[in-house]
């Protein structure tokens, strides 16, 4: 499994994790890196970004979207890794053949702790991955991984792969991506029946209950969970005790989503946004009272 841990010279102070995400911008904010960033943040690391794709989206859909050129891509890694450095990394929306394979190449010569989130379809909808892509995510990009966390819709197309017609199960599911190159795979269980994340490394399976919450704010549930993810290894979690943790930011996010916000899915809220704005407005209040 490529788990590596980042560990600081000998008489240095400990250092921030610092954690990258590989992904899409999502213009509304909700997902794509600017949920990696907030993740990232929320679980005390600090974000840094490579973008491959600029998307124009807000919570009702994504109009268009816009490729990185491969070039610009390897420069901003090249810019993050020689001067900050990365303890892990996480990928989500690659949408093309020629930047998985642009990224592949990076990460094969630059090894870290990495969580491949394979995006494919947005929430509300929309394809986040061309259909000659797929391959290319499965066999450049899986060997390099930690764990890979597909939901349970992103399951069934992997496994195809390697298995007939479905229904299979989670466990079934999580062989399969184990089958076709990935070191650990997650399968995410919010799109399901049973509120569960499944856990396979390899060796074991580990079932995850998950809260579900009736909130129409899950636009970055996903995004928010493998980010969170990458945070806890980065910080030296094991990979079951980081699963557990980044269910639960998951679920508290979803819980706590800014409803309020966009005309469609809003996004989840793993900063509570909603809280902090309370508190401002009862220091502004006051302030005004006493002026």
């Amino acid at each position: 499994m490529n788990l590596i841990r980042f560990v600081p010279a000998e008489g240095a102070d400990l250092a921030i994790p610092r954690c990258l995400t590989i992904a899409g911008s999502d213009s509304g904010g909700g997902a794509g890196i600017q949920a990696d960033l907030k993740a990232f943040a929320a679980a005390g690391c600090h974000g840094m970004s490579a973008i491959v794709a600029l998307t124009a989206q807000s919570t009702v859909g994504v109009n268009a979207v816009q490729e990185v050129s491969p070039g610009f891509v390897r420069e901003q890694l090249d810019a993050v890794w020689d001067d900050i450095g990365v303890d892990a990394a996480k990928t989500g929306m690659l949408f093309s053949r020629e930047l998985i394979e642009v990224v592949a190449d990076y990460l094969a010569e630059h090894a870290v702790t990495l969580v491949v989130d394979p995006v494919m379809v947005a929430s509300s909808g929309a394809k986040l991955l061309q259909d000659d892509a797929v391959d290319a995510l499965v066999h450049r990009l899986f060997p390099l991984a930690t764990v890979v966390t597909p939901n349970l819709r992103e399951a069934q197309v992997l496994a195809g792969q390697v298995q007939g017609p479905g229904p299979w199960t989670r466990r079934e599911l999580s062989e399969a991506i184990v089958e076709l190159g990935a070191p650990a795979v997650i399968v995410t269980g919010g799109h399901g029946e049973e509120p569960v994340d499944h856990l396979f490394d390899g060796e074991r399976h580990v079932e995850i209950p998950v809260d579900r919450c009736d909130v129409p704010a899950t636009h970055g549930a996903g995004c928010t969970h493998s980010a969170t993810l990458a945070a806890l290894l980065a910080r030296g979690h094991s990979l079951v005790e980081a699963s557990r943790g980044a269910a639960a930011a998951a679920a508290s996010a979803v819980a706590s989503g800014l409803v309020e916000i966009g005309q469609g899915e809003g996004p989840v809220d793993v900063l509570e946004v909603r809280e902090r704005d309370a508190g401002l407005r009862r220091s502004e209040s006051a302030r005004a009272a006493r002026a």
